[in-house]
């Protein structure tokens, strides 16, 4: 029989034999009493989210100290994120329980690792508890929803910050400055035998020896760790509606993904991805048994995984090619022993058209071509600093939240600067997340010298943010402020002209300017189209005059070059 104790700290999930999770209050109630019952366990609260209620995490020490400036210098810090899609529940009720079986002594407390974790993230979004929005997932009986409470996907906000969970959330994650983090999911893309895929940031991203090393070294390790404790684990499975058995590729994780943004601070980030289609239980007990094998690992390796995280602030400094985006290495591939059903397309009684059905009646292992391999497709030197207009204090404002260090100029100030045009972007057709999101982004370098005023900000790159720096400041990289429409004012032009007063300064121009009506001439020879609009060509030629605004089209944020 469970004693009284173990009875007080049993989980909904273990009442209900595996088949439903905790509600918030349910969680949060859970952590302040174990908090009190064992000095180990310590529950606080950072910030707000949109709900309203505060962003809280829960810390489990064997040295019961819980100042992680003080644990940082001999301890390593592991960060478990939990329903950040509170539909994705499988994380909440296996951390409830593991930090539980920690502090009763059915598993020994780390003595070189402090675990932390937020119980649930998207609070809004697990208040709107529901039993049908997860359309495709088996079990729990009820759960929250994917939005928050402003109804933003949190696993998109990492960049730019809409939310204020994210806010809270990026205080939090500088606070602890974790070594390893843990993003807890559920999806479904296809049909597998799987309950546990593992979705490392991708290494090639992370780069150098810390990238290398947790390819070869981590990711091995855990799927080692997992297959002694008799459970399978794979890839992510990147696919959608479509059959794995002829390979797929390794997930992409930009910066605005949890793992992508804990990648700029060089942190060991993975997501654990169960099969929604397994049953719940099965799902709870696998999450259970990876994040424990990570705290492990993480025991085991802390030390190079501290020397790695020092040594690969080493490899961005100014001058070096940072690379901004990548692109899928088609020639190096990793065969997969893939444990999978067979499948086949059949015709839909729903629509009369061609569906996918798995027969899980006839599982295989079949090797598969694993592309987990990416190159640089933009690079771009790292400057020694930007320099930021006080105007843009939305930009400012996150860069300090991010701990990043910065300069006011203290008086009027003329210096050398590099400045980009915006040469082109495309911009998607729906909202994404709450924006008109760019990409694609292309831009015209220039030199010159430039003025600024007392107030605007330097930010040198010379920094354990430079990352960050480099991510968000530079427009052609995917996530960037600028793609995100932070700059969106100077695509627009301000001051037009009109065609009766410019026609008669157009011609003046075009008769002092020979090299300029020679370029007018060749362009309505060979463009039709120009040829033959009017106001299209009094346009080209007043954005080559003086009267253009330089305004237009620049981008507001300057780097500074010195050799």
């Amino acid at each position: 029989m469970l004693s009284a104790q173990s009875r007080l700290f049993e989980t909904q999930f273990e009442r209900s034999d595996g088949l439903e999770t905790a509600t918030y209050r349910e969680a949060i109630t859970f952590y302040k009493n174990l908090a009190k019952a064992y000095p180990e366990i310590s529950i606080d609260s950072i910030g707000e989210t949109d709900s309203g209620e505060p962003l809280h995490f829960v810390t489990l020490n064997g040295d019961m100290d819980f100042n992680f400036s003080n644990i940082r210098t001999h301890k390593r810090l592991l960060l478990i994120n939990n329903g950040i899609h509170p539909g994705e529940s499988d994380g909440i009720d296996a951390t409830m329980m593991l930090f539980r079986d920690f502090v009763q002594g059915k598993i020994s407390i780390p003595k070189h690792t402090v675990v932390v974790t937020i119980p649930i993230y998207n609070v809004g979004g697990s208040l709107n508890r529901n039993s049908t929005s997860r359309t495709n997932q088996n079990g729990p009986k009820a759960y929250g929803f994917r939005g928050n409470a402003r109804h933003y996907d949190l696993n998109r906000d990492f960049i730019k910050c809409d939310t204020k969970n994210a806010q809270a959330f990026t205080e939090l994650y500088h606070l602890i400055k974790p070594d390893v983090f843990i993003d807890t999911h559920v999806s479904n893309g296809a049909d597998y035998q799987y309950t546990l895929t593992h979705l490392f940031t991708q290494h090639n991203k992370i780069g150098g020896e810390l990238g290398h090393y947790m390819h070869t070294r981590i990711m091995p390790k855990l799927v080692e760790k997992l297959i002694k404790k008799q459970w399978d684990i794979t890839p992510y499975v990147n696919v959608f509606n479509e059959s794995p058995d002829k390979g797929f590729s390794q997930f992409l994780d930009y910066p605005r993904y949890s793992t992508g943004y804990t990648t700029l601070f060089n942190t060991l980030g993975m997501m654990v991805e169960t099969h929604m289609l397994k049953p719940y239980k099965q799902r709870v007990t696998g999450t259970y048994e990876l994040i424990k094998s990570m705290i492990e690992i993480t025991e085991e390796e802390g030390q190079t995984i501290s020397a790695l995280r020092k040594q690969a602030l080493q490899n961005f400094k100014k001058g070096n090619a940072y690379p901004l985006d990548w692109e899928l290495d088609t020639a190096t591939t990793t065969p997969l022993n893939f444990k999978g059903y067979e499948a086949e397309r059949i015709k839909s009684a729903v629509t009369g058209q061609t569906r996918l059905k798995y027969h899980r009646e006839r599982p295989y292992i079949k090797t598969i071509s694993y592309q987990n391999y990416y190159a640089p497709r933009l690079e771009i030197p790292i400057p020694s600093a930007y320099v930021i207009p006080q105007a843009w204090q939305k930009v400012i404002n996150l860069l300090k939240l991010n701990q990043i260090e910065m300069t006011i100029l203290e008086q009027d100030t003329v210096m050398p600067i590099e400045a980009y045009k915006i040469k082109d972007f495309e911009t998607v057709l729906t909202p994404f997340e709450g924006h008109y999101l760019h990409f694609n982004t292309s831009t015209i370098p220039s030199s010159r010298v430039q003025s600024f005023r007392t107030g605007d900000v330097i930010v040198h790159t010379n920094q354990p943010g430079i990352r960050y720096i480099m991510e968000t400041l530079e427009p052609m990289a995917p996530d960037s402020f600028f793609n995100w429409n932070f700059f969106d004012t100077i695509l627009q032009q301000k001051e037009h002209f009109s065609p009766y007063v410019w026609e008669d300064k157009a011609l003046a121009l075009l008769n002092h300017n020979g090299a300029l009506k020679r370029a007018f001439e060749e362009k309505k020879l060979h463009d039709k189209s120009f040829s033959e609009q009017g106001y299209a060509q009094l346009d080209w030629l007043h954005k080559q005059s003086e009267h253009y605004e330089k305004e237009h089209m620049e981008y507001p944020i300057y780097r500074i070059v010195i050799p």
